[in-house]
C-alpha cells in the first residue's frame, strides 16, 4: 500500500498537480498513521470464546469419571453464570435502534455464556437424560433463549446462534429419527420446511428494517434466511427436475421463486452496497437459470442438444459473470 501511495504521489508531483511540500506531508501522514487492528482483535476474541467453550467440553469429557457428574455440572453452571453475570451487569439500555457498546468484554462473555449453556444442556442430557427423547425441546430451548438475549443485549452474534438453533429445531421436528440413527440426510423432508423457514426469516428481516425495530438485525436475518430458503428450494428443484408431468411444472415454479429471491438479494445489495449479497444473488441465480435452461429443453424434447449446447452455454455465461464483476462498482453505485 505504501509503494502504491508513493508512486501515485510521485506521478501527481511530476505532472504538476501536487506541490512537493504537500506531497511530502501526505507521504509522512501515510507513513506514521496507526494501523487499525479492530476487526482482527474482535475476530480473535470471538475465536477465543469458541475455543474456550470447546476446550472445556473436551476437558470435561476426558475427566468425567474422575470428577463426578455433580461437580462437572456445578462447574459449568458457575462458569456460565459468571460470564453471563458480567455481561448482564454491563448490558446497554434497551432500544429498538442500535445500542451503544458499554464494555467490549461484555459482548464476548455473553457469547461465551451462550456456548457454555449449550455445553451444560448437552451434558445434563447425556448424564441425566433430562429431556428424554424430546429432541425438539433440546433445540427449541436455546433458540428461544438466544433470540430473547439477542434483542435484550442488542447482539447480532447471539441472534445468529438463535436462528441457527431455530433451524435445527425445524430439522429435528420434521425428521426426528433420521438425524440421529444414521438413516442419511432427509433432504426431501427438510426442503419444504426449510423453504418456509427461510422465507419467514427474509420477511422478518425486511419488516425489521421497514418498521425500524432493530433494523441492523436485518442483515443477519436476510443472510441466513436467503441461504436457507435458496438451498432448500434448489434441493427440491434437483429432485423434481428430471420427473415428468406436474413435477416439471413444480420445478418451473421453484425456479421462478429462486430467481425472485435472487432479485430481492440484488436489490438489497445495491441499496446497502453489499458485495456479499450480490455474490449470493449471482451464484444462486446462475444455478437457477442453468436449471431453467435444462428444464425448458426437457419440456421441448431437446434433451439431445443439451451437451452440444453446454459447450457454448458455460463459456459464454462465465464470461458474462466475469464482466459483471469487473463492473461491480458501477452496479453497486460505489464511487
Amino acid at each position: 500500500m505504501a509503494s502504491t501511495t508513493t508512486r501515485l504521489l510521485a506521478d501527481l508531483t511530476a505532472e504538476g498537480l501536487l506541490p512537493p511540500a504537500q506531497a511530502a506531508a501526505i507521504a509522512e501522514d501515510e507513513r506514521t498513521r496507526p494501523f487499525s487492528l479492530h476487526h482482527e482483535l474482535r475476530a480473535l476474541l470471538y475465536l477465543g470464546s469458541v475455543l474456550l467453550a470447546g476446550g472445556l467440553g473436551v476437558l470435561i469429557y476426558e475427566n468425567r469419571d474422575s470428577l463426578g457428574q455433580e461437580i462437572i455440572t456445578a462447574f459449568i453452571a458457575l462458569a456460565m453464570a459468571a460470564a453471563f453475570g458480567y455481561a448482564a451487569r454491563h448490558r446497554p439500555a434497551f432500544t429498538w435502534q442500535e445500542a451503544p457498546r458499554t464494555r467490549i468484554a461484555a459482548d464476548y462473555l455473553l457469547v461465551l455464556s451462550c456456548l457454555l449453556f449449550l455445553v451444560l444442556e448437552g451434558y445434563v442430557q447425556v448424564a441425566y437424560g433430562v429431556f428424554g427423547t424430546r429432541y425438539g425441546l433440546v433445540t427449541l430451548l436455546p433458540a428461544v433463549l438466544f433470540l430473547g438475549l439477542a434483542y435484550r443485549f442488542d447482539h447480532r452474534g447471539v441472534l445468529a446462534m438463535g436462528l441457527t438453533a431455530l433451524a435445527a429445531w425445524v430439522g429435528v421436528k420434521v425428521a426426528p429419527l433420521a438425524l440421529f440413527t444414521g438413516q442419511g440426510f432427509p433432504a426431501h423432508e427438510l426442503s419444504g420446511p426449510g423453504l418456509l423457514l427461510g422465507l419467514g426469516l427474509l420477511a422478518v428481516g425486511l419488516a425489521s428494517e421497514r418498521l425500524g425495530r432493530k433494523a441492523h438485525f436485518a442483515y443477519t436475518y436476510l443472510l441466513l434466511g436467503s441461504n436457507v430458503a435458496l438451498v432448500a428450494a434448489l434441493t427440491r428443484l434437483f429432485e423434481v427436475i428430471g420427473d415428468a408431468g406436474v413435477l416439471r411444472l413444480q420445478a418451473l415454479l421453484i425456479t421462478l421463486l429462486v430467481l425472485g429471491i435472487c432479485t430481492l438479494l440484488g436489490w438489497y445489495a445495491r441499496r446497502t452496497q453489499s458485495y456479499l449479497f450480490l455474490l449470493l444473488a449471482v451464484g444462486y441465480g446462475y444455478v437457477a437459470i442453468t436449471s431453467l435452461v435444462v428444464l425448458l429443453a426437457q419440456l421441448g424434447g431437446l434433451e439431445g442438444v443439451l451437451w452440444p449446447l453446454a459447450f457454448l452455454y458455460f463459456p459464454l455465461t462465465l464470461l458474462g459473470i466475469i464482466l459483471f464483476f469487473i463492473n461491480i462498482k458501477k452496479i453497486l453505485r460505489i464511487a
